[in-house]
């Protein structure tokens, strides 16, 4: 046993220092695993390279895709990049949202190393650095609509605000006296007709 488990940690090593020469930004985001493994699934770097983000998400999932196809049912959300450590550490409502988020950055990374001669993890790290910012951002916008103190906060401040803005003083308030009809010429007065002596024209007022 205890062979075995040293025989293991040999391995594990060997294939930390492996990927981090191979593909430095993949391993920086996915780590070592899930990179080696997305790269033997698609056959190559360069073949895994080829492939758009949205192959990269689902990648190691095709037969729930093509079951979710046949049956009209709703498409799977992750393939092998849900055991990242990135998406591991999100709550399950946002895995979805956060392995959409990583298969986009790790589709670049991969194109780099595939393509690119630089043999640092620059981009991963500040790729990996902006989504732990946007992921924590994420967190704090679902438990506040869980909990619905935002909702209420919003309430109550626009409450707050209609009070101020409605209230009545009685101090200022000006009343208009009260017309009677008979200082219009009584009810309908404005329509009446005079005759001026014995002229038959007839006037409106």
């Amino acid at each position: 046993v205890i062979e075995i488990s040293d025989y293991r940690a040999q391995l594990f090593e060997y294939l930390k220092n492996r990927m981090m020469a191979v593909a430095p930004n993949l391993t920086v985001l996915v780590g070592e695993l899930v990179g080696a493994r997305l790269i033997a699934h698609a056959g190559s770097l360069l073949n895994l390279a080829k492939h758009p983000s949205s192959t990269v998400q689902i990648l190691g999932a095709e037969k729930a895709l093509f079951r979710a196809m046949k049956t009209k049912h709703d498409t799977p959300k992750y393939g092998l990049i849900y055991h990242a450590s990135l998406v591991g550490q999100t709550s399950a409502k946002l895995k979805g949202k956060v392995s959409r988020m990583l298969a986009a950055k790790a589709a670049l990374a991969i194109r780099v190393d595939a393509l690119g001669e630089d043999t640092q993890a620059t981009l991963g790290l500040e790729q990996r650095a902006d989504l732990e910012r946007k992921f924590a951002i994420l967190e704090q916008n679902a438990t506040k609509r869980i909990s619905g103190t935002g909702k209420m906060q919003a309430k109550f401040e626009k409450y707050q605000k209609n009070t101020e803005q409605g209230q009545f003083n009685q101090d200022q308030a000006s009343t208009l006296p009260h017309k009677r009809h008979s200082d219009f010429g009584g009810r309908g007065g404005a329509n009446k007709r005079f005759k001026s002596g014995n002229m038959n024209k007839s006037f409106v007022v």
